[in-house]
C-alpha cells in the first residue's frame, strides 16, 4: 500500500499538471459513472493529502476522494508539462517510473489513449490524462464530507501542525495496544504504513511491543520528529530511505566518513537493498548490532525488528 509520502506526491502531480484546467471525466470501467458524471467539465482548483487519501477539489465544490489500498494505482501521461509524473501505487516499484502516452510520429500528445484494463475513473484535459485502477476509495463527495473523512484521521506527519506531537503523543498513551500497531492505525498518526513504522521504531530503538500507554511522553515527541524528517525525505525521493550512506557499502559495514559526506553531497540513492535498516531483513545481521532480524506477523502486517537494538 502506497505510503504517506508516495500520497504527497500525487497530490502535487495533479497540482502541476491539471490544476486550473477544466476536466473531462469518465469511468471506462462504469464502476463511477454517476460519479464521473457529477465532476465531469468542472475545473480542477486544488488537490491535497492527508496521510493516505487525496482529495481532488473542483470548482462545483466537489471533491474527488481516492484511498488507494492495497492495489489501487494511478497512471499518467501527456506532453512535456507530464515529465514529472510517474505510475504510483500497486504494483509497488522501485523508485517511480514514468509512464507517457503515445503521440504522433513528431513526438506531440495526441490524446489519450484507449482504457487499458478496468479503468475506475479517467481525468483528461488538454495536456494529458491520469487513470485510476484497483482503489478501495473512489467516490465524489461534498467539501462537508470531505471533513468529516479528516476528522477521524490522525494528525499527518507531513502537514505538521502546531501541536500535532503532542496530539499523537496522546493518542497513544491512550492506548495499551503494542506501538508498532499504533503507528498502523489511521486514527493515530495519518500516512504511516508497513515500511515506515519498521524504520522510525529502529531508528528510535523502541521496543516494538512496548504498549502506547508505557511510551515516555518525550519519547513519543522524537518518535514523531522522526517520522515527520524521514516522511519529508520521502516525498523529496520519491522513496523511502531511511539508512544513511555509512550503511551503504555492502553488508552494513560502515564507510569512511569522506565517503559518506560525498555520498550525501552528491544526492546518491543506495541500492535497494542498503536502503533499509530492518524492514524485510529479517534473517539478516542486523545493520549496527549483527543480532539476527526478526518478524512477527501484526495487525495484518509484517512487522521486522532487531531483538537487541529494541530491546
Amino acid at each position: 500500500m502506497p505510503e504517506g509520502h508516495s500520497v504527497r506526491r500525487l497530490a502535487r502531480q495533479f497540482g502541476d499538471v491539471f490544476g486550473g484546467r477544466r476536466l473531462d471525466v469518465s469511468s471506462p470501467q462504469g464502476r463511477f459513472s454517476a460519479g464521473a458524471a457529477l465532476l465531469d467539465g468542472h475545473t480542477l482548483l486544488a488537490a491535497e493529502a492527508h496521510g493516505k487519501h487525496l482529495f481532488l477539489h473542483f470548482d462545483n465544490a466537489l471533491v474527488l476522494h481516492v484511498h488507494l489500498g492495497l492495489y489501487g494505482a494511478w497512471s499518467f501521461g501527456g506532453d512535456s508539462t507530464f515529465a514529472g509524473s510517474s505510475s504510483i501505487g500497486a504494483p509497488r516499484r522501485v523508485g517511480e517510473q514514468e509512464t507517457f502516452a503515445d503521440g504522433n510520429d513528431d513526438g506531440a500528445y495526441a490524446g489519450p489513449p484507449a482504457p487499458v484494463g478496468a479503468v475506475r475513473v479517467r481525468l483528461a484535459a488538454s495536456n494529458g490524462w491520469a487513470d485510476l485502477r484497483g482503489a478501495t476509495t473512489c467516490e465524489a463527495i461534498t467539501l462537508a464530507e470531505a471533513d468529516l473523512v479528516r476528522a477521524r484521521l490522525g494528525p499527518d506527519p507531513l502537514v505538521n501542525r502546531r501541536g500535532d506531537s503532542g496530539r499523537f503523543a496522546a493518542n497513544l498513551h491512550s492506548r495499551k495496544a503494542p506501538v508498532a500497531a499504533l503507528l498502523m492505525d489511521q486514527k493515530i498518526i495519518a500516512g504511516v504504513g508497513n515500511v515506515y513504522r519498521a524504520e522510525v521504531l529502529f531508528r528510535r530503538r523502541l521496543d516494538p511491543w512496548l504498549p502506547g500507554s508505557n511510551l515516555a511522553d518525550s519519547e513519543a515527541r522524537k518518535l514523531w520528529r522522526d517520522v515527520v524528517s524521514v516522511m519529508n525525505d520521502g516525498v523529496a525521493d520519491g522513496r523511502i530511505i531511511t539508512t544513511t550512506p555509512r550503511y551503504w557499502t555492502g553488508n552494513g559495514t560502515a564507510a569512511k566518513p569522506a565517503a559518506e559526506a560525498a555520498a550525501l553531497k552528491s544526492g546518491t540513492f543506495p541500492a535497494r537493498d542498503n536502503a533499509h535498516f530492518v524492514y524485510k531483513r529479517d534473517g539478516l545481521p542486523c545493520r549496527v548490532c549483527r543480532t539476527t532480524v526478526l518478524a512477527a506477523e501484526l495487525v495484518g502486517r509484517k512487522l521486522y525488528w532487531c531483538p537487541s537494538c529494541q530491546a
